[in-house]
């Protein structure tokens, strides 16, 4: 049984339906691998691991959190020893200090559960054609021209912003996506001082590809761009235009014999997972009060995104709709299932609950103690020790609030 919240001194804490945060991601990304496999074997088709543009996801996920370990520990390690004497010693002992083996075990499963969430959405959604050919491009078609009084989104679009600069322009906030989503997991499991919200944006992405992958086969469509492609014609060559080009290379060898090539078939409009994911980042980055520019930034990137799937025909603007629902569906279910208020745009309090201790927070959670302090650097001192170290240090730990992690 749920007890009630828990209220500090900012505000109230929902109690997590699950005892650890990192329990209902596990399950998402299971029985999306149970979907997957099931529907290989029912439909006799391949199971594939997408590579994408940056390389496949099984060498570019650990690659870009080898980076993000990297820009956590050197500046660190720099910081403590300006003129580089015993650097490595000291990077040592960063590493000791915050990274214990619990934290890296924290880390290991976010990423495998990312990993296995998002290339079962790949495969699932390769399966579309095979379970439904009937494409309601038509009728979504229909809806853009009755939502703009008769006119075609994209055109109008076109006749605004030009098809020149803005195309190049919006053509790299699209292809950014491809970096964007393995980027911003990389920063929430490595940089993320509490684990439940590290974890709140890895079970939110995660959840996307769940929805995603399933809103697909509601309205299966292909966009604009494949439906209507006299619109695009007189778009220049962009990063875009060479991936449209090579995703419908990919559908037709897929329908052609799924078991003689190695792609995936990746088309689909309704609903747009590039707006869902970012949605998701920005709602996010909202509710936990991050600094305002990346707030902004976020935002900025998210109606940018929105641009480049009319402006480029990848999808229609109920796609987009449908796109911002998924994503504020994904937060939500994510913050239910890992401590946070589920419905509320409100910023979440910083103070964790009155009363909990570090070590409290870590035996409920079945986490070593020493991660849920492992986001508080201590700062060096003159002699590049770090504050708090030997004498006093029982004087500093009391003047310094720890930085906590509430891991239920």
């Amino acid at each position: 049984m749920l007890s009630p919240g828990r209220t500090g001194g900012s505000g109230q804490y929902p109690d997590p339906v699950f005892r650890r945060p990192y329990t209902f991601v596990i399950w998402v990304a299971v029985a999306a691998a149970m979907v997957a496999v099931v529907g290989a074997l029912l439909l006799d088709l391949p199971i594939r691991d997408p590579d994408g543009v940056a390389g496949p996801s099984y060498i570019r996920l650990p690659a870009i959190v080898l980076a993000a370990l990297a820009a956590d520990i050197v500046p660190r390690a720099w910081y403590r020893t300006p003129k580089m004497v015993n650097f490595f010693s000291t990077a040592r002992v960063i590493i000791r200090e915050r990274w214990t083996w619990a934290r890296v075990r924290l880390v290991v499963i976010g990423l495998g559960c990312f990993y296995l969430s998002y290339v079962s959405y790949r495969n699932i959604k390769s399966f579309l054609p095979f379970v439904n050919s009937n494409l309601h491009d038509d009728f979504l078609g229909d809806l853009d021209r009755w939502m703009l009084f008769g006119n075609r989104p994209a055109v109008v679009l076109h006749d605004l912003l030009g098809v020149g600069f803005s195309a190049h322009l919006l053509s790299i906030v699209y292809v950014f996506y491809l970096f964007f989503v393995p980027i911003s997991l990389a920063v929430a499991l490595v940089w993320s001082r509490d684990v439940r919200k590290g974890f709140w944006y890895v079970t939110a992405l995660s959840l996307n590809w769940v929805l995603g992958a399933g809103s697909y086969y509601v309205l299966p469509s292909l966009g604009p761009a494949y439906a209507q492609p006299s619109d695009f014609t007189m778009l220049p060559d962009t990063g875009v235009a060479a991936l449209q080009e090579s995703l419908l290379m990919g559908r037709y060898a897929v329908l052609t014999d799924p078991h003689a090539t190695s792609s995936v078939h990746g088309i689909a409009a309704f609903a747009s997972l590039h707006v869902s994911v970012v949605v998701t980042a920005a709602l996010i980055a909202h509710r936990l009060g991050m600094p305002r520019w990346i707030r902004v930034a976020l935002w900025a990137y998210t109606g940018f995104t929105v641009l480049a799937t009319v402006y480029f025909g990848w999808h229609y603007l109920v796609d987009d709709v449908a796109g911002v629902v998924i994503g504020y569906l994904s937060v939500a279910l994510g913050a239910m299932a890992t401590g946070h208020s589920m419905w509320s745009l409100r910023r979440i309090p910083d103070d964790p609950p009155e009363g909990d201790t570090a070590g409290a927070a870590a035996h409920e959670g079945g986490l070593d103690s020493s991660v849920v302090t492992s986001g508080a650097a201590l700062p060096p001192t003159g002699d590049g020790s770090a504050a708090g170290s030997g004498s006093g240090s029982s004087e500093s730990s009391a003047s310094r609030a720890p930085e906590r992690i509430d891991p239920r």
